[in-house]
Protein backbone atom coordinates (compact mmCIF):
# COMPACT_ATOMS: atom_id res chain seq x y z
CA UNK A 1 0.00 0.00 0.00
CA UNK A 2 1.01 3.62 -0.81
CA UNK A 3 -0.14 6.22 1.38
CA UNK A 4 -0.42 10.47 1.20
CA UNK A 5 -1.31 13.40 3.90
CA UNK A 6 -4.52 14.95 4.11
CA UNK A 7 -4.94 18.37 5.77
CA UNK A 8 -2.35 20.86 7.10
CA UNK A 9 -2.76 21.24 10.78
CA UNK A 10 -0.18 19.08 12.48
CA UNK A 11 -2.99 18.19 15.32
CA UNK A 12 -6.04 16.72 12.75
CA UNK A 13 -3.90 15.65 10.05
CA UNK A 14 -4.08 12.03 8.56
CA UNK A 15 -1.63 9.64 6.80
CA UNK A 16 -4.08 7.31 4.77
CA UNK A 17 -4.04 5.08 1.99
CA UNK A 18 -4.04 6.56 -1.61
CA UNK A 19 -7.12 4.08 -2.05
CA UNK A 20 -10.22 4.72 0.01
CA UNK A 21 -13.21 2.14 0.49
CA UNK A 22 -16.56 2.87 0.30
CA UNK A 23 -18.89 1.40 2.64
CA UNK A 24 -22.40 3.05 1.82
CA UNK A 25 -24.07 -0.25 1.02
CA UNK A 26 -22.45 -2.47 3.88
CA UNK A 27 -25.36 -3.20 6.08
CA UNK A 28 -28.36 -3.13 3.59
CA UNK A 29 -27.56 -4.51 0.70
CA UNK A 30 -24.24 -5.65 1.16
CA UNK A 31 -24.65 -8.72 3.89
CA UNK A 32 -22.70 -8.09 7.08
CA UNK A 33 -20.76 -11.42 6.34
CA UNK A 34 -19.48 -10.12 3.02
CA UNK A 35 -18.79 -6.48 4.56
CA UNK A 36 -16.87 -8.08 7.50
CA UNK A 37 -14.55 -9.73 4.85
CA UNK A 38 -14.23 -7.09 2.41
CA UNK A 39 -12.85 -4.79 5.48
CA UNK A 40 -10.69 -7.13 7.02
CA UNK A 41 -8.89 -7.87 3.56
CA UNK A 42 -8.68 -3.71 2.91
CA UNK A 43 -7.12 -3.15 6.77
CA UNK A 44 -4.80 -6.18 5.88
CA UNK A 45 -3.73 -4.75 2.44
CA UNK A 46 -2.72 -1.45 4.50
CA UNK A 47 -5.83 0.14 3.57
CA UNK A 48 -6.75 2.66 6.15
CA UNK A 49 -9.68 5.38 4.50
CA UNK A 50 -13.00 4.25 4.90
CA UNK A 51 -16.02 6.60 3.72
CA UNK A 52 -19.70 6.28 4.85
CA UNK A 53 -22.10 8.74 5.25
CA UNK A 54 -25.21 9.14 7.97
CA UNK A 55 -27.91 8.94 5.55
CA UNK A 56 -26.14 5.76 3.45
CA UNK A 57 -28.58 3.81 2.73
CA UNK A 58 -31.76 5.25 3.26
CA UNK A 59 -32.67 4.15 -0.35
CA UNK A 60 -32.87 0.48 0.70
CA UNK A 61 -35.34 0.16 3.11
CA UNK A 62 -37.30 3.91 3.01
CA UNK A 63 -35.37 4.99 6.23
CA UNK A 64 -33.14 7.72 6.91
CA UNK A 65 -30.08 5.55 6.93
CA UNK A 66 -27.49 4.81 9.23
CA UNK A 67 -26.74 1.05 8.41
CA UNK A 68 -23.34 2.00 7.22
CA UNK A 69 -22.21 3.47 10.40
CA UNK A 70 -23.75 1.23 12.56
CA UNK A 71 -22.06 -1.65 10.99
CA UNK A 72 -18.57 0.11 10.88
CA UNK A 73 -18.68 0.29 14.51
CA UNK A 74 -19.88 -3.03 14.79
CA UNK A 75 -16.49 -3.91 12.54
CA UNK A 76 -14.07 -1.29 14.72
CA UNK A 77 -15.27 -3.51 17.97
CA UNK A 78 -14.40 -6.50 16.31
CA UNK A 79 -11.79 -6.31 14.55
CA UNK A 80 -9.90 -4.27 17.21
CA UNK A 81 -9.06 -1.60 14.30
CA UNK A 82 -7.39 1.31 15.99
CA UNK A 83 -6.91 4.75 15.36
CA UNK A 84 -4.48 3.98 11.97
CA UNK A 85 -8.21 3.27 10.51
CA UNK A 86 -9.54 6.72 9.58
CA UNK A 87 -13.51 6.50 8.43
CA UNK A 88 -15.17 9.88 7.50
CA UNK A 89 -18.41 10.60 7.27
CA UNK A 90 -20.92 12.85 6.00
CA UNK A 91 -23.82 15.06 6.98
CA UNK A 92 -26.77 17.44 5.96
CA UNK A 93 -28.46 14.96 3.45
CA UNK A 94 -30.57 12.44 5.82
CA UNK A 95 -34.17 12.54 5.25
CA UNK A 96 -36.27 14.27 8.48
CA UNK A 97 -38.31 11.76 8.24
CA UNK A 98 -38.97 7.76 6.87
CA UNK A 99 -39.89 7.77 3.16
CA UNK A 100 -38.56 11.17 2.01
CA UNK A 101 -35.22 11.81 0.61
CA UNK A 102 -32.58 14.65 0.44
CA UNK A 103 -34.18 16.32 -2.24
CA UNK A 104 -37.46 16.77 -0.55
CA UNK A 105 -36.40 16.72 3.19
CA UNK A 106 -32.82 17.07 3.99
CA UNK A 107 -31.78 17.89 7.04
CA UNK A 108 -29.41 20.83 6.03
CA UNK A 109 -26.36 22.24 7.59
CA UNK A 110 -27.73 24.49 10.23
CA UNK A 111 -25.51 24.49 13.51
CA UNK A 112 -28.15 22.80 15.64
CA UNK A 113 -27.85 19.94 13.18
CA UNK A 114 -24.55 19.64 12.66
CA UNK A 115 -23.90 19.56 16.17
CA UNK A 116 -26.94 16.59 16.58
CA UNK A 117 -26.21 14.62 13.44
CA UNK A 118 -21.92 14.50 14.54
CA UNK A 119 -23.13 13.18 17.64
CA UNK A 120 -25.63 10.73 16.66
CA UNK A 121 -22.93 9.66 14.23
CA UNK A 122 -20.24 9.14 16.81
CA UNK A 123 -22.54 7.18 18.76
CA UNK A 124 -23.33 4.41 15.66
CA UNK A 125 -19.76 4.46 15.02
CA UNK A 126 -18.10 4.41 18.48
CA UNK A 127 -15.41 6.67 17.96
CA UNK A 128 -14.96 9.98 20.26
CA UNK A 129 -13.90 11.85 17.26
CA UNK A 130 -14.78 11.44 13.91
CA UNK A 131 -11.59 11.83 11.15
CA UNK A 132 -13.12 13.72 8.16
CA UNK A 133 -16.69 14.99 8.20
CA UNK A 134 -18.24 16.68 5.32
CA UNK A 135 -20.91 18.67 4.28
CA UNK A 136 -22.45 16.47 2.30
CA UNK A 137 -24.50 18.95 -0.12
CA UNK A 138 -25.65 22.61 0.28
CA UNK A 139 -27.88 24.12 2.22
CA UNK A 140 -28.73 27.06 0.48
CA UNK A 141 -31.81 27.74 3.36
CA UNK A 142 -28.81 28.54 5.86
CA UNK A 143 -25.66 30.92 5.62
CA UNK A 144 -22.84 30.06 4.96
CA UNK A 145 -20.90 31.18 7.67
CA UNK A 146 -23.51 29.77 10.32
CA UNK A 147 -22.06 26.68 8.71
CA UNK A 148 -18.98 27.70 8.89
CA UNK A 149 -19.64 28.05 12.90
CA UNK A 150 -21.00 25.11 13.02
CA UNK A 151 -18.38 22.80 11.65
CA UNK A 152 -15.36 24.86 13.31
CA UNK A 153 -16.96 24.24 16.90
CA UNK A 154 -17.08 20.28 16.66
CA UNK A 155 -13.11 20.85 16.01
CA UNK A 156 -12.19 23.24 18.31
CA UNK A 157 -14.06 21.02 21.30
CA UNK A 158 -11.75 17.96 19.57
CA UNK A 159 -14.73 15.81 18.54
CA UNK A 160 -14.00 16.51 14.58
CA UNK A 161 -10.79 16.52 12.90
CA UNK A 162 -10.47 17.50 9.43
CA UNK A 163 -13.64 19.09 7.25
CA UNK A 164 -14.68 18.45 3.92
CA UNK A 165 -17.39 19.70 1.34
CA UNK A 166 -19.14 17.14 -1.43
CA UNK A 167 -21.40 18.01 -4.17
CA UNK A 168 -20.77 22.03 -3.55
CA UNK A 169 -20.45 24.55 -6.21
CA UNK A 170 -17.03 25.82 -6.21
CA UNK A 171 -18.22 29.39 -5.36
CA UNK A 172 -19.54 27.94 -2.18
CA UNK A 173 -16.72 26.11 -1.78
CA UNK A 174 -14.79 29.08 -1.73
CA UNK A 175 -16.89 31.08 0.10
CA UNK A 176 -16.84 29.04 3.01
CA UNK A 177 -12.97 28.74 3.03
CA UNK A 178 -12.76 32.26 3.27
CA UNK A 179 -15.06 32.88 5.69
CA UNK A 180 -13.25 29.89 7.47
CA UNK A 181 -9.97 31.74 7.48
CA UNK A 182 -10.91 35.24 8.52
CA UNK A 183 -12.53 34.01 11.32
CA UNK A 184 -9.17 32.48 11.95
CA UNK A 185 -11.33 28.68 11.98
CA UNK A 186 -10.74 25.47 10.19
CA UNK A 187 -11.66 25.31 6.49
CA UNK A 188 -12.63 22.41 4.34
CA UNK A 189 -9.35 20.18 3.43
CA UNK A 190 -10.79 17.45 1.42
CA UNK A 191 -13.35 18.03 -1.47
CA UNK A 192 -15.64 14.67 -2.18
CA UNK A 193 -17.12 14.93 -5.85
CA UNK A 194 -17.83 12.02 -8.44
CA UNK A 195 -14.74 12.25 -11.12
CA UNK A 196 -13.51 9.34 -13.77
CA UNK A 197 -11.56 9.12 -16.62
CA UNK A 198 -14.62 9.36 -18.53
CA UNK A 199 -15.87 13.35 -19.08
CA UNK A 200 -19.77 13.53 -18.51
CA UNK A 201 -21.64 16.27 -19.89
CA UNK A 202 -22.44 18.85 -16.81
CA UNK A 203 -25.61 21.16 -18.23
CA UNK A 204 -27.41 17.92 -17.51
CA UNK A 205 -30.08 19.07 -14.37
CA UNK A 206 -30.63 16.58 -11.99
CA UNK A 207 -32.96 16.41 -9.04
CA UNK A 208 -30.73 18.88 -6.47
CA UNK A 209 -28.41 20.22 -9.11
CA UNK A 210 -31.10 22.58 -11.51
CA UNK A 211 -28.19 24.38 -13.69
CA UNK A 212 -26.40 21.17 -14.33
CA UNK A 213 -24.32 18.78 -12.26
CA UNK A 214 -22.20 20.62 -9.02
CA UNK A 215 -21.11 17.05 -7.80
CA UNK A 216 -18.88 15.70 -11.06
CA UNK A 217 -15.70 17.18 -10.96
CA UNK A 218 -15.69 19.49 -13.96
CA UNK A 219 -12.78 21.81 -15.43
CA UNK A 220 -13.39 24.58 -12.36
CA UNK A 221 -12.59 22.27 -9.62
CA UNK A 222 -10.08 20.75 -11.34
CA UNK A 223 -8.50 24.35 -11.82
CA UNK A 224 -9.13 25.41 -8.27
CA UNK A 225 -7.46 21.68 -7.22
CA UNK A 226 -4.22 22.89 -9.43
CA UNK A 227 -4.21 26.07 -7.69
CA UNK A 228 -4.50 24.91 -3.99
CA UNK A 229 -2.47 21.95 -3.84
CA UNK A 230 -2.83 22.04 0.00
CA UNK A 231 -6.52 20.81 -0.95
CA UNK A 232 -7.48 17.06 -1.80
CA UNK A 233 -10.29 15.27 -4.31
CA UNK A 234 -11.54 11.93 -2.89
CA UNK A 235 -13.21 10.58 -6.22
CA UNK A 236 -16.12 8.81 -5.97
CA UNK A 237 -17.58 6.40 -8.46
CA UNK A 238 -14.35 6.75 -9.95
CA UNK A 239 -15.06 3.06 -12.03
CA UNK A 240 -18.71 4.28 -12.88
CA UNK A 241 -20.49 1.77 -10.90
CA UNK A 242 -18.46 -1.16 -13.17
CA UNK A 243 -19.65 0.28 -16.29
CA UNK A 244 -15.88 0.16 -17.71
CA UNK A 245 -15.75 -3.67 -17.53
CA UNK A 246 -19.28 -5.47 -16.69
CA UNK A 247 -20.81 -6.22 -19.93
CA UNK A 248 -24.63 -6.16 -18.10
CA UNK A 249 -23.71 -1.97 -16.80
CA UNK A 250 -23.86 0.69 -19.40
CA UNK A 251 -21.72 4.39 -19.48
CA UNK A 252 -24.33 6.36 -17.52
CA UNK A 253 -26.49 8.63 -20.46
CA UNK A 254 -24.82 11.89 -19.36
CA UNK A 255 -21.18 10.58 -20.74
CA UNK A 256 -23.19 9.98 -24.09
CA UNK A 257 -20.94 12.64 -26.15
CA UNK A 258 -18.35 12.51 -28.82
CA UNK A 259 -15.70 12.05 -26.47
CA UNK A 260 -16.27 9.09 -24.43
CA UNK A 261 -15.75 6.93 -27.29
CA UNK A 262 -12.22 8.40 -28.18
CA UNK A 263 -11.04 8.07 -24.30
CA UNK A 264 -12.27 4.49 -24.26
CA UNK A 265 -10.27 3.80 -26.96
CA UNK A 266 -7.32 5.10 -25.29
CA UNK A 267 -8.04 3.58 -22.43
CA UNK A 268 -8.48 0.14 -23.77
CA UNK A 269 -4.74 0.88 -25.63
CA UNK A 270 -2.72 1.23 -22.46
CA UNK A 271 -4.42 -1.11 -20.89
CA UNK A 272 -3.52 -3.48 -22.89
CA UNK A 273 0.28 -2.34 -22.74
CA UNK A 274 -0.11 -2.71 -19.15
CA UNK A 275 -1.67 -6.08 -19.15
CA UNK A 276 -4.18 -4.69 -16.68
CA UNK A 277 -8.05 -4.09 -16.61
CA UNK A 278 -9.93 -0.85 -17.65
CA UNK A 279 -10.64 -0.82 -13.74
CA UNK A 280 -6.98 -0.75 -12.78
CA UNK A 281 -5.82 1.80 -15.51
CA UNK A 282 -8.61 4.37 -14.16
CA UNK A 283 -7.57 4.30 -10.42
CA UNK A 284 -3.90 4.48 -11.15
CA UNK A 285 -4.46 7.31 -13.38
CA UNK A 286 -5.99 9.10 -10.32
CA UNK A 287 -3.75 7.81 -8.43
CA UNK A 288 -0.81 9.41 -10.11
CA UNK A 289 -2.68 12.47 -10.78
CA UNK A 290 -0.45 16.27 -10.74
CA UNK A 291 -2.68 17.15 -7.76
CA UNK A 292 -3.66 15.17 -4.92
CA UNK A 293 -6.38 12.40 -5.82
CA UNK A 294 -7.63 9.96 -3.71
CA UNK A 295 -10.28 7.20 -5.84
CA UNK A 296 -13.20 5.80 -3.51
CA UNK A 297 -14.07 2.40 -4.37
CA UNK A 298 -16.61 0.31 -3.82
CA UNK A 299 -17.02 -3.38 -3.30
CA UNK A 300 -19.60 -5.71 -2.99
CA UNK A 301 -16.78 -8.96 -3.18
CA UNK A 302 -13.24 -9.22 -1.86
CA UNK A 303 -12.99 -9.94 -5.35
CA UNK A 304 -13.51 -7.12 -6.60
CA UNK A 305 -11.50 -5.43 -3.89
CA UNK A 306 -8.68 -7.38 -5.02
CA UNK A 307 -8.85 -5.92 -8.31
CA UNK A 308 -9.00 -2.61 -7.38
CA UNK A 309 -6.47 -3.14 -4.82
CA UNK A 310 -3.62 -4.28 -7.56
CA UNK A 311 -3.87 -0.74 -9.01
CA UNK A 312 -2.55 0.61 -6.61
CA UNK A 313 1.00 -0.61 -7.31
CA UNK A 314 0.37 -0.09 -11.71
CA UNK A 315 2.33 2.90 -12.58
CA UNK A 316 1.62 4.41 -15.81
CA UNK A 317 4.32 5.72 -18.22
CA UNK A 318 4.29 9.62 -19.01
CA UNK A 319 3.54 8.67 -22.52
CA UNK A 320 0.30 6.40 -21.64
CA UNK A 321 -0.73 9.10 -18.73
CA UNK A 322 -0.71 12.36 -21.78
CA UNK A 323 -2.57 9.88 -24.16
CA UNK A 324 -5.49 9.29 -21.22
CA UNK A 325 -5.45 13.59 -20.74
CA UNK A 326 -5.53 14.42 -24.23
CA UNK A 327 -8.24 12.00 -25.30
CA UNK A 328 -11.26 13.95 -26.34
Amino acid sequence: MKYRTIGTNPDTRREVSVLALGAMLFGSVTDEKTSFAILDRYAEAGGTFIDTSDNYAFWVDGGQGGQSEELLGRWRRSSGAGDEIVIATKLGARPLAPGTSYVDNAEGLSAKIIRESAERSRERLGVDRIDLLYAHIEDRAVEVAETVEGFGALVAEGTVGLLGASNHAIWRVERARALAAASGLPGYEVLQYQHSLLRPRFDVPESIFQDGSLGHAGAELLSYLRAEPALTLVAYSPLLGGAYTRQDKQVPPDYDHPGTPARLAVLREVAKECGASLNQVVLAWQIGSAFPVIPLVGASSVAQLEESLAAVDLELTDDQRARLDAAH
